[in-house]
């Protein structure tokens, strides 16, 4: 189970089960019980009731026994015929142990089996005894009493009452079947049951989930999730969840002011900087070391120059204070623009450059310079990421609606592995993480592009194979819409 909804269910429908079955184990060994209890009652009751009519009929007619045309003793007729009425096992013995009666269904038992009923009436000496026995290794299993008879004269010894203990189970067998038919209906309700409290102990929970979903970056901070009114262990959740958004808040909103407040801070001095070297560098008579030492601090300081402005723009863009200027434009217009830029940077990495535009216009209402910066900073990836030979295709047109730009390149492609992150700041892949390598760069131009296609109410996506190239495609809203 991946869920606590899962969970919940089916520690409920298992505990319900279990109870169920302790339920049904328990009333079915008391109805069990209760009828051994029963059985024993009535063969007990059946021993001391022919005790009773012997002692009777042996005061009234003195005799009761008479031998039978073989020679044995036996009970008179008239006594035999009213024991008949006896239901199940009735066994009476001589005070030698030979048999004088035995009912209908002890007689249907064989010889030994009846021996053996004998042999239990013959045991006591005195008093009354009682217990289970299995008559052969396949007749029934039957309940009995002994009764020792006292006052009925001489010649009997004890009564032996019995019956099977297949009236006893009758009863709780039928209720462990009916229980076993309700069992699965049980489980059934169950579920239903467990699912439906499950649901409904978790809507707030799924609810919060949603709510904390939709808080998704540092913009959406100032958002609280809704306090339950009822203060329980969920309240104390909310309370405490919002609590940590008050202070990721407040610290996402220090770190903003910081990186705001350093970058706008560091363009004056940077800029003073680079006049110094370019006006040192127009010096005559410099050294050719010099020069060369002037030329690279020069570009290390253009480099500075672009990182703290695009640190400046993020930082404003995360406080919402970089308004986009839309107006509608065709753009057709600034993608030639970046095709100018984009061939000479293609020409000099030795990569040919193609750009493929619809004959009608492509009209979308956004910050033209904005735009621009994110097509040329697509460009510019593509062409440092391509060895020489390879090319770069720009292409605009029309999708399900909307405006599609896409830059394609033969390039190095990225890693799988690499791909979620390629929108981080400051993010970039093994091969080129140093600012002096092979492809220098800060790592925050793939993060301005996915800022500028978002503001613009659109998105930003990429598709890479290593070694087979990448294509970045951006949709934005048309005009129209």
């Amino acid at each position: 189970m991946q869920t606590i909804r899962g969970r919940l269910t089916a520690w409920y429908s298992v505990a319900l089960a279990l109870t169920l079955a302790a339920f049904a184990a328990v009333l079915y060994l008391d109805r069990r019980s209760a009828s051994y209890q029963d059985l024993d009652r009535s063969i007990q009751s059946e021993a001391s009731l022919t005790a009773g009519m012997l002692a009777e009929s042996y005061r009234a007619r003195g005799v009761l026994v008479r031998p039978d045309s073989a020679g044995h003793a036996v009970l008179i007729p008239d006594l035999s015929a009213l024991l008949e009425a006896v239901p199940e096992f009735l066994v009476i013995t001589a005070r030698d142990g030979s048999l004088l009666f035995a009912s209908s269904d002890a007689r249907a038992l064989t010889f030994q089996k009846v021996e053996q009923l004998r042999e239990l009436a013959s045991a006591p000496i005195s008093g009354r005894a009682s217990g289970t026995v299995q008559l052969g290794a396949d007749g029934p299993t039957i309940r009995y009493a002994v009764h020792y008879v006292s006052d009925a004269g001489p010649q009997f010894g004890a009564i032996l009452a019995g019956a099977n203990v297949r009236s006893a189970e009758v009863g709780p067998a039928q209720l462990l079947s009916t229980f076993a038919l309700i069992l699965p209906l049980g489980l059934m309700a169950a579920l239903l049951m467990g699912t439906w409290i499950a649901n409904r102990a978790l809507t707030a929970v799924d609810q919060i989930i949603t709510e904390v979903r939709e808080i998704t970056d540092g913009r959406s901070l100032h958002r609280r999730l809704a306090v339950p009114v009822v203060k329980d262990e969920l309240g104390r959740l909310v309370q405490t969840l919002n609590q940590m958004l008050t202070r990721l808040e407040r610290n996402f909103a220090a770190l903003r002011r910081f990186t705001a407040d350093a970058s706008h801070e560091l363009k004056t001095p940077l800029t003073v900087l680079r006049a110094g070297v370019e006006r040192a560098i127009t010096t005559p008579g410099l050294a050719q070391e010099t020069l060369v030492t002037l030329e690279e601090t020069l570009q290390e300081i253009k480099r500075m120059a672009e990182l703290v402005d695009a640190l400046l723009m993020l930082a404003r863009a995360d406080e919402g204070i970089a308004p986009l200027h839309r107006e509608p434009v065709d753009l057709r217009s600034i993608v030639t623009e970046v095709q100018e830029t984009g061939e000479l940077l293609a020409e000099e990495a030795g990569v040919t450059m193609e750009v493929a535009t619809p004959a009608e216009p492509v009209i979308v209402s956004v910050d033209a310079s904005r735009i621009r910066q994110l097509i040329l900073n697509l460009v510019t990836n593509a062409v440092k990421y391509t060895p020489v030979g390879g090319s770069v295709r720009m292409q605009l047109g029309p999708a399900n609606g909307r405006v599609a730009l896409s830059v394609a390149d033969t390039g190095i492609g990225i890693a799988p592995g690499d791909l979620p992150h390629i929108f981080d700041r400051f993010w970039r892949a093994d091969s080129a993480r140093t600012r002096t390598g092979e492809r220098p760069g800060a790592g925050l131009g793939l993060a301005i592009c996915k800022w500028i296609a978002e503001a613009h109410g659109g998105q930003i996506d990429v598709v890479s194979r290593p070694g087979r190239g990448t294509t970045f495609t951006v949709v934005l809203p048309s005009a129209q819409r």
